[in-house]
Formats: structure tokens, C-alpha cells, sequence
């Protein structure tokens, strides 16, 4: 069988919110999630550092404050809010079913900027081969210690690499970077897609297009702000379609992906 990667971002991609929204800011004493974000901001500024170690040492020192434990048992509980699109739970097994019809052998990967320990217990995460997100480093009592993994808007890049490659190790940041001929590849990028929602998307969208993947943008429709980003989007050729953000049997998204494995699958139907 051929293999084809479907490659997703996490927060408002397959789900509505970002996942620190979905309880662990409430935890920690934010109402209004905007005022969390502010302050990371201004942290990321004053120190000049990434945006995303910033968010991350915010948590612990929040969590600190307020005599949180931020332990992968808290994280693990507070994953059990995150909600998802609708369709999402049904997607894999319906879209694998159909790429078995083909001949394809469909894999599903996760790239997000969001926490991993979160995306591990959600009821999705045993559909995917890799889930590459934010890691902390834990304590033998399962405790927060460090950021181990920091997961940025351009740093996702490399993980597309990393699927096109098949080299999962983490740890060797040498590897990845080796002339690899293309006919020996794990997955051609030709036979890649790539499924986000924004601007914190456009680096992976842009690397996809360029070396003959594929890129469609998701808005969810009861948001005005998310639709225009779509919409940006594809008028600005970054993404080669836009869909609302329902994964069901017969959606507009579901059929126009089965359209393109089709279109993948006729290329060894000779």
C-alpha cells in the first residue's frame, strides 16, 4: 500500500479553542484568556524570548502562585474538557476506511505549539503515529521541572521534514538535515496534507506548497475573526482550499479530501 500523511494542527484546527483554554487558565485564576496571553506577550518582549517558552515558564510560575501541582496527572485531567470539532472523533476511522478502498495506507500526525501531555489523553491521540507538540521535562513523581520541547510557528517546519524522512528521533538534529534521495523517502511530500487554521500555520502551509504537499485552512464558522483568517488565506495562495470546521461523513471537507486521495491513488492505477 502507499502511504499518505494527513498532518494536523491541534488548537482551532481540530478543536475550538486553544487547549490551555479548555480549564487550565480558569485554574489558574484567568477569566478572560486574553489576559493570559497579554502577559506572556510582555514577558516574551521584556526578555526577548520565544513566545512559546515564555507561555510555557508563565504556567509554572502561575501554577506556583497558586499552589497548583503542575503535574501530568493535572494536565491529564484537565485534557478531559477539551471538546473538538464536530466530526473529529469519526474522521480517522472513516477517512482510513476510505484510503484502504485505494490502496493507501493513511497515517495522521499531529504538529502543535499546544502541550503534549494534554493531546495524549484526548480521546483522538491513539489515532495518531507521532503527536509532535510542547514537552516538559518531569520529576520522578511526575512533576514539572523544565521545558523539554518548544514547539514554535516555524520550528513546525521541521517536523514535515522529519514525516518526509521517516526520522522520529528527536534527539538527533543531524539526520534530519541529510540529503536523502527523493525515491527513498518515507512519504513524498506529494502525498502529504497538511490541515491548520492560521497564521500560526503559514511557515508549514508555505514549506507544503513548495515542495508539492498539499494545504487546506479550517475556520470555524461561528467565528468571524477565524473565517477572514481563512479567507486571507487562500487569497494570499497559501492554502490551496478553505473549509468550515465539520469533519462529518459528507461535509464539504470530508468529500473534497476523499476526492484528492482518489486523485493520489490514480497515480498507480495503470
Amino acid at each position: 500500500m502507499h502511504k499518505v500523511a494527513f498532518i494536523y494542527d491541534f488548537d482551532k484546527t481540530l478543536s475550538p479553542k486553544d487547549m490551555q483554554e479548555f480549564g487550565l487558565l480558569d485554574e489558574l485564576g484567568y477569566e478572560n484568556p486574553r489576559d493570559f496571553w497579554e502577559l506572556v506577550d510582555n514577558f516574551a518582549r521584556v526578555h526577548e524570548m520565544d513566545r512559546i517558552l515564555a507561555y510555557m515558564y508563565v504556567l509554572i510560575e502561575k501554577a506556583k502562585l497558586k499552589g497548583i501541582n503542575l503535574n501530568k496527572a493535572f494536565l491529564n485531567e484537565l485534557c478531559q474538557h477539551i471538546t473538538l470539532f464536530d466530526g473529529v472523533l469519526e474522521w480517522f476511522d472513516l477517512i482510513n476506511e476510505y484510503g484502504r478502498k485505494l490502496n493507501l495506507e493513511i497515517e495522521h500526525y499531529v504538529i502543535s505549539s499546544g502541550l503534549k501531555q494534554m493531546i495524549l489523553t484526548t480521546k483522538i491521540a491513539d489515532q495518531f503515529k507521532h503527536i509532535f507538540a510542547c514537552e516538559y521535562v518531569y520529576d520522578e513523581a511526575g512533576n514539572v521541572l523544565w521545558p523539554s520541547m518548544a514547539i514554535n510557528y516555524t520550528m513546525k517546519t521541521q517536523f514535515l521534514f522529519r514525516i518526509n524522512k521517516g526520522l522520529f528521533d528527536l534527539v538527533d538534529d543531524l539526520q534530519v538535515n541529510e540529503s536523502i534521495p527523493h525515491d527513498q523517502r518515507a512519504i513524498p511530500f506529494d502525498q502529504m496534507i497538511y490541515i491548520g487554521d492560521g497564521i500560526t500555520d503559514v511557515a508549514s502551509m508555505s514549506v507544503m506548497k513548495d515542495h508539492g504537499g498539499y494545504a487546506y485552512a479550517i475556520y470555524n464558522p461561528e467565528d468571524k475573526k477565524s473565517e477572514a483568517n481563512a479567507l486571507k488565506l487562500k487569497a494570499e495562495n497559501r492554502v490551496d482550499a478553505i473549509f468550515a470546521s465539520d469533519f462529518s461523513w459528507h461535509t464539504p471537507l470530508f468529500t473534497y479530501m476523499c476526492h484528492h486521495l482518489d486523485k493520489i491513488a490514480q497515480r498507480w492505477a495503470f
